[in-house]
């Protein structure tokens, strides 16, 4: 009589998905364990690359069963590491790649492998366009769940204001539809709480008529007095024209000379979804502010905002993240000094003008409550020893400190594993005390705990 050995865990894991299941005897396992940012070096039992919703149903029940600890991959961008874990499941969503296109109705269904580049390449055969952020490689899962403020933030506000529905594997391995009108709650706590709450496997986009722009890069030399102008120059401009202002070092690009290398320089990325020739006499009064030193604003297809990537581009890198309400020659004389402080091989501060069609929308009709501040600022040290990584923290932090003075407010979505005290800075006390209720409803076990976690109330 022969006997069969019940299946191991792996076997029943392979059995209960069509997708496919890799392990640490897997070829493919070092690249499928890689997230964008490095420094993490997590080595999770088995990664699922996932061909379905009803793939990711099945390996939830099965991370619940076991108690294995669930991370969940979109793009990969976590600045905390977020899409890999170490000793338990990772479900990664790259191969859900399905989008669908309703040209009159201006609207798009796109399953959660989709990046930001890829679902706005395929809008713009429309003259189309969803707002998500600066770099076309994240996955749309994060950047939405986490609010969305990128290249269209003044014209028509954050990525989750042209949210209109999602369908999420709960932690109970059901698959919902939450809209305005089905589970309201669930789809108020989508838009800015993170993953909290299931596995987004699609979410609807309002689409926008977005075409050709102008924009583009756009560098001057950076001192105080051009940084704040600069700053004047695009809080005085209309809702049309969105900027990023990235204060820099300056890395040895092709079109800069020489000698502007490891200066200052403001790195202004710049967006005008407007009349053309009104969008060139915006873009004159930035030109005005010093004698450019590479100018690539120009008429141009919005789509072409999004350059390619570079694959195997994984930076070190300390990051802090703040919303101010105050900037005045201080802040860009401090911003000026920090960074010429700072030992990294690039060292940046992040400046993006808000307002516009993000602060017309209540502070309390989603869980992103930031709606009203002034500007968003990002501050970095990227470095390649990681030996140096204690020194660089230690910039980042003192460099934010200094610049916050008594303000608070994080955006979660550039928030990095800081801590408790932190993560409340992301929510206000009522927005935070009702995700929590909506998180006992939905995860009363804190399932998926791999985020900016949300404990259960």
């Amino acid at each position: 009589m022969t006997t069969t050995s019940p299946p191991t865990p792996l076997e029943q894991l392979r059995a209960s998905v069509k997708g496919t299941v890799i392990t640490a005897a897997d070829a493919a396992y070092e690249q499928a364990r890689t997230v964008f940012y490095g420094g993490f070096d997590r080595r999770p039992s088995a990664i699922v690359q996932v061909a379905d919703a009803a793939d990711v149903a099945a390996v939830v029940n099965f991370a619940r069963a076991a108690g294995l600890e669930l991370a969940v991959r979109g793009g990969g961008h976590s600045m905390a590491g977020f899409g890999v874990s170490d000793g338990g499941l990772v479900i990664d969503l790259s191969p859900m790649k399905g989008l669908e296109i309703d040209g009159e109705r201006r609207t798009l269904w796109a399953e959660a492998g989709l990046t930001a580049g890829e679902v706005t390449h395929a809008a713009a055969e429309h003259g189309l366009a969803v707002g998500f952020g600066d770099t076309g490689s994240v996955g749309i899962g994060g950047i939405t769940l986490g609010g969305g403020v990128g290249y269209l933030v003044r014209k028509y506000g954050l990525t989750i204001d042209s949210l209109l529905a999602a369908e999420i594997v709960t932690a109970d391995g059901q698959l919902i539809t939450t809209d305005a009108e089905h589970h309201p709650d669930l789809f108020w706590a989508l838009r800015g709480g993170g993953g909290n709450f299931g596995v987004v496997t699609r979410f609807k986009y309002q689409l926008q008529p977005v075409d050709q722009i102008v924009g583009g890069m756009l560098i001057l030399p950076a001192t105080a007095d051009t940084i704040y102008r600069f700053i004047q120059a695009a809080e005085a401009a209309p809702d049309e024209l969105s900027t990023i202002a990235n204060v820099m070092t300056a890395p040895p690009m092709p079109f800069l000379p020489p000698e502007v290398h490891g200066k200052l320089i403001i790195m202004g990325l710049l967006t005008y979804v407007g009349d053309v020739n009104e969008g060139e006499r915006i873009m004159s009064r930035f030109r005005a502010l010093a004698p450019p030193l590479a100018d690539m604003v120009r008429p141009m297809r919005y789509v072409d905002s999004y350059p390619p990537d570079e694959e195997d581009y994984h930076p070190l890198a300390a990051g802090r993240n703040l919303f101010v309400d105050t900037f005045d020659e201080r802040s860009a004389h401090l911003i000026v000094d920090r960074l010429q402080s700072s030992t990294a091989f690039m060292a940046v501060t992040q400046i993006r003008v808000l307002g516009g069609a993000m602060a017309r929308v209540p502070n309390d009709a989603t869980a992103f409550a930031h709606r009203q501040r002034r500007l968003m600022l990002n501050v970095a040290a990227l470095y390649n020893n990681p030996a140096e990584a204690a020194l660089h923290e230690t910039w980042t932090d003192d460099f934010m400190a200094a610049l916050r003075g008594d303000e608070t407010g994080v955006y979660s979505n550039f928030l990095g594993n800081e801590g408790e005290a932190r993560l409340r800075e992301a929510y206000p006390a009522a927005t935070y005390a009702r995700l929590a209720q909506i998180k006992r409803r939905y995860d009363p076990g804190n399932l998926f705990r791999l985020n900016h976690n949300i404990q259960p109330a």
